[in-house]
């Protein structure tokens, strides 16, 4: 028998954190709990969990922070936040620091649980697949063995759902890829207009790579189907 996938949970309403574990543990997994960011952390570069699931409002260092020290100590588990803000600024601001994914309160277990598979069978997969370790886009050096893009002297942490999307670009280069097939290749969900998980991702990329986020040279934008990238 295989070993079971481990999930770190992160969360500190204790009523929240036992009702996650409860139903992931009967879903197959093994799950550890902490109840802030600075246990968290430690046991994510201890137990080297499979996925991560963090809450943003934590006592102490609140989930940003707790994210940015957890890829910070190289861990590239995906890290799927719960929050019940609903602000972009919010969502944008956790992927820069490398999370890959959100899951707003109050969420249905079952969305919970499909993401979670989802960022669990593509990450199993990185391995199998032929991208060069490291690859350049204008100034900015992307490195898919560490999970970092280096721009200068500014180093920035790739989250799971980042590395997808510049994979799936880079595969392609020049051509435009539909954001309905990035939706249903990297999320696998058929085309929904209104889901924005796409365009905060490459918002989030274009911090991390363009000298001039406003004015993008790399990660363009075909308005009305989808994104290329440009050496």
């Amino acid at each position: 028998m295989s070993a079971k996938r481990k999930i770190l949970v992160i969360e500190d309403e204790p009523d929240m954190a036992m009702g996650l574990r409860a139903n992931l543990e009967f879903d197959g997994y093994a799950v550890i709990t902490a109840p802030d960011g600075e246990r968290g952390v430690v046991l994510a570069v201890g137990e080297k969990p499979s996925c991560i699931l963090l809450d943003l409002m934590l006592p102490g260092i609140d989930g940003f922070e707790t994210c940015r020290r957890i890829r910070k100590e190289g861990i590239r588990a995906p890290i799927i936040v719960l929050t019940a803000r609903g602000q972009e600024i919010d969502k944008v601001r956790g992927l820069e620091l490398g999370a890959d994914d959100y899951v707003t309160k109050p969420f249905g277990l079952k969305e919970l649980l499909a993401r979670i598979r989802a960022v669990l069978r593509r990450a199993g997969q990185d391995a199998e697949e032929t991208m060069p370790e490291e690859v350049a886009l204008g100034k900015a050096r992307i490195s898919f063995v560490t999970g970092k893009v280096t721009r200068g002297r500014k180093e920035h942490a790739l989250g799971y759902y980042e590395t997808e999307i510049l994979k799936m670009l880079l595969r392609n280069p020049g051509a435009v890829v539909e954001r309905k097939e990035l939706l249903r290749e990297i999320w696998e969900l058929e085309n929904e207009p209104m889901n924005r998980s796409v365009d905060n991702h490459v918002v989030s990329l274009r911090r991390k790579i363009e000298e001039d986020p406003a004015r993008p040279k790399h990660i363009l934008t075909v308005h009305g189907f989808g994104y290329k990238a440009v050496p």
